[in-house]
C-alpha cells in the first residue's frame, strides 16, 4: 500500500504539479480530522509520515495516573496499568504516547479524512493554476474557441477556461469552435470557484505582444515600440525606434516581402497596421504619423500638446481619413492634438505664415522631406498674409 500511494503521489506531483510535501501535509492534516471525528478532540494527538517509505505513525500524548478509577477522559489519560503493557519504564504523573489504528476509525471520519484530501488536491490545483496564468498577465496566449455564452465566448486555455467579453471582442470578428486564436490576458483573479482569466481581441498590447513574438529585433531589444494607437478590427498606428544605425526598425517590422507584419494582419483578421519612425523632433514624429499623406508644414507646440498642420489641398482627405481615423489616430500615437489644414485654407486663415510651421531640432524651417522652404517662399506668404 506503502508503495501505491507514494506512486500515487509522484503522479499528482507530475500531472497537477502539487508538491508532494504539500500533499503529505494533507494527509496529515486529513488523518488529525478523522481522529477528532472519532474522539471528539485531537489536542494531544500527533500525526507523523516518513516521506521516504510513506509509513506513518498516529498517537495520543496520555498523561499516567494511578488506577482506572482515576481515568476521567480515556482520550487524555491512561491507567499504570495499561501503560506498563506498551512501556514498561511508564511512570505515574508523567505522559505516554499511546498509537492510534486507524482501522478503528469509523465510515463516516474515514470518509471526512477522504474529503479533507480531495479538498486539499483541489485548492492547490486551482492555485498552481492561478499562479500560471498570473504570470502570464498582461501577455498573449493561444487559446480554443470552446462555445458562445450569450454574446461572449467561452475559450480553453489548456488547464483553465477564459472568458471574451462582447466589450473586448472585436466587431465582426465571429469565431467557429474548435478555432484557434490569439488573446491577451487582461486581468487573472483569484475565486473559490479557481482562476477567473479575463482576455481580450481589442487591447492595443495585444499588437504589441504579436509584434515582440514575430519580430526578433523587438524581442532582442535593438528595436524599441514606443508608442501604438489602435481601432480595433479596422487600423492601428505603431511607433518604432532603434539606437543601431545599421537597422532600419520599420523595415525590421515589416520583414521580406512584408512576411512579418502580414503574419499579424492575418492573425487580426485583416485589421491594417501603418508602421512609422518616432522621432524625438514633434514636428517629425507628427508627419509621420499622418502617413501616407504628404506634409507641408507642422508647427507642433510640446507645452500645450497642439499641433497645426498644413498638407496640400488634394492631400487633406487623405491626412484626415475616412471619418476622421487617420487623424485620430495619429494624435493617440504622439500624444498631440492635431489640427490639419489644406494650403488654401491655411492661407485663408488670418495672421498665417509659413515660417511658423516646423521646425528641425536647429530652429530652422522645415518641410516636406527634409527640404528648407526658399526664403522667397516664406517672404511671398508673408507679404499675402499682411495684404
Amino acid at each position: 500500500m506503502n508503495k501505491e500511494l507514494l506512486e500515487a503521489l509522484n503522479i499528482l506531483e507530475k500531472e497537477k504539479e502539487i508538491s508532494k510535501e504539500t500533499l503529505f501535509e494533507a494527509i496529515e492534516n486529513s488523518l488529525m480530522t478523522a481522529c477528532k471525528n472519532h474522539f471528539g478532540k485531537a489536542d494531544n494527538i500527533t500525526v507523523q509520515i516518513d516521506r521516504e517509505t510513506c509509513d506513518f505513525l498516529c498517537y495520543a500524548t496520555k498523561e499516567i495516573v494511578a488506577t482506572p478509577e482515576e481515568v476521567e477522559d480515556d482520550v487524555l489519560q491512561i491507567c499504570i496499568d495499561d501503560a506498563v503493557k506498551i512501556s514498561k519504564k511508564a511512570v505515574i504523573g508523567e505522559t505516554i504516547n499511546v498509537e492510534i489504528k486507524s482501522k478503528e476509525f469509523g465510515r463516516i471520519a474515514t470518509q471526512n479524512a477522504k474529503n479533507v484530501i480531495l479538498q486539499k488536491i483541489r485548492e492547490e490545483e486551482r492555485s498552481v493554476v492561478y499562479n500560471q496564468f498570473y504570470e502570464k498577465e498582461k501577455d498573449v496566449v493561444t487559446g480554443i474557441v470552446q462555445r458562445y455564452s450569450g454574446r461572449n465566448i467561452s475559450i480553453d486555455l489548456g488547464k483553465a477556461d477564459a472568458l471574451l467579453n462582447e466589450s473586448e471582442q472585436v466587431k465582426g470578428e465571429v469565431f467557429r469552435p474548435t478555432e484557434r486564436i490569439k488573446v491577451y490576458i487582461v486581468e487573472v483573479k483569484n475565486t473559490p470557484k479557481g482562476p477567473k482569466i479575463m482576455v481580450s481581441r481589442t487591447h492595443p498590447e495585444l499588437v504589441k505582444r504579436l509584434f515582440e513574438a514575430e519580430v526578433t529585433e523587438i524581442k532582442d531589444g535593438t528595436v524599441e515600440i514606443m508608442s501604438i494607437a489602435r481601432e480595433a478590427g479596422s487600423r492601428t498606428k505603431i511607433a518604432v525606434r532603434t539606437n543601431n544605425p545599421n537597422v532600419d526598425a520599420v523595415g525590421a517590422c515589416v520583414g521580406i516581402n512584408g512576411a512579418r507584419v502580414n503574419a499579424i494582419v492575418e492573425e487580426l483578421r485583416g485589421e491594417k497596421i501603418d508602421i512609422v519612425n518616432w522621432d524625438e523632433n514633434p514636428g517629425n514624429f507628427i508627419q509621420n504619423a499622418l502617413s501616407p499623406a504628404k506634409i507641408v508644414a507642422v508647427f507642433a507646440d510640446p507645452d500645450e500638446k497642439t499641433a497645426k498642420v498644413v498638407v496640400p489641398d488634394y492631400q487633406l482627405s487623405l491626412a484626415i481619413g475616412k471619418e476622421g481615423q487617420n487623424a485620430r489616430l495619429a494624435a493617440r500615437l504622439t500624444g498631440y492634438k492635431i489640427d490639419i489644414k489644406s494650403e488654401t485654407q491655411a492661407k485663408d486663415a488670418e495672421g498665417f505664415r509659413y515660417e511658423d510651421y516646423m521646425y528641425d531640432e536647429e530652429g530652422d524651417v522645415y518641410y516636406e522631406e527634409d527640404e528648407y522652404i526658399e526664403e522667397e517662399v516664406v517672404e511671398e506668404a508673408a507679404e499675402e498674409t499682411e495684404e
